[in-house]
């Protein structure tokens, strides 16, 4: 679920932390940067681990703060494929269920992806899996929100969400305002749980 990522970086110090130790300067600046953000293709970084190597520092005209090239190595939550991980349902909507691990948010399990056969209740606003008991008859078991779920990662996608160009001023709706953007989400997390053991972790505990 985490790993270390190998790292390089050029921060800047300003002269107002000058008196302290450069690497504890760099360690508060590379947290200060990192931490709780998505890096494109490595993952959430959570915090730093431990600098490997500083290159030499300089300060360039116009400029009083101390510019330093650092290797380092960052903690990152970056679940390889197939993982099993343990979560809580944050929501449930027509695109599936809503996973949330506290830290991280964006996990979701499509409908293809429950357990067979499910449906949506509107009434409920959850996921039903409509459990065969073996008799013909049919159990319905919801998936509520707050309830422990036991997924399998399956996919993962990065989005690049840097800041784009200009607003184009001529992509206008009738009403004369430009059309919202929906925001991005950089990392999400795609998840399974239609296999035996996985699901709410209340499904098998009582079995």
């Amino acid at each position: 679920m985490f790993v270390l990522a190998e790292m390089k970086h050029v921060i800047r110090t300003p002269p107002q932390i000058f008196n302290i130790k450069l690497n504890d300067a760099i360690a508060e600046e590379l947290n200060k940067k990192l931490a709780n953000k998505v890096v494109l293709n490595v993952g959430l970084c959570i915090a730093l681990h431990d600098i490997t190597r500083l290159e030499d520092s300089y300060i360039f005209p116009g400029d009083g703060a101390a510019h330093t090239k650092v290797h380092f190595r960052y903690v990152v939550f970056r679940p390889f494929m197939e993982e099993v991980i343990i979560g809580k349902i944050r929501s449930c909507s027509r695109d599936g269920v809503h996973v949330t691990l506290g830290f991280f948010d964006d996990i979701i399990i499509p409908p293809n992806a429950l357990q067979h056969p499910s449906r949506f209740d509107e009434t409920e606003q959850a996921w039903v899996w409509e459990y065969n008991t073996g008799d013909g008859d049919k159990h319905d078991l919801f998936m509520d929100p707050g309830e422990p779920v036991r997924f399998r990662v399956t996919a993962e996608t990065f989005v690049e969400t840097s800041p784009s160009g200009p607003e184009t001023p001529d992509i206008v709706t009738v009403g004369g305002e430009a059309p919202a953007e929906e925001p991005k989400v950089p990392y999400m997390l795609t998840g399974s749980i239609n296999e035996s053991g996985l699901g709410l972790l209340s499904w098998w505990t009582s079995s």
